[in-house]
């Protein structure tokens, strides 16, 4: 396991961050050359449980760490928005 980059919450964020950037069309999925069509329901489910992290995480996180999340989750909804291309269902902070 010396191979494996070291687990943290930041490496967490952005593993969770970028499986949202693959249902959102924005990222290809492993294996892959090009993005697939959005997949709103997922992306929307995993954009939740980042919030709910952040939530459940309040207090406890450096300030590079909390840096992290915000912007991970600003940048995941904006796509999100872009992607529904106006859809009503938008997620809420």
């Amino acid at each position: 396991m010396a191979d494996q980059p070291q687990i943290t919450f930041t490496l967490f964020v952005l593993s969770l961050a970028a499986s949202a950037e693959i249902h959102l069309g924005s990222l290809p999925p492993p294996g892959s050359d090009k993005p697939q069509p959005p997949n709103l329901k997922a992306a929307s489910h995993l954009i939740e449980v980042l919030a709910m992290l952040k939530d459940k995480t309040s207090g406890n996180l450096d300030e590079d760490e909390e840096r992290r999340v915000d912007s991970v989750l600003y940048d995941l909804r904006l796509r999100f928005v872009e992607a529904s291309g106006g859809e009503k269902r938008v997620v809420e902070p």
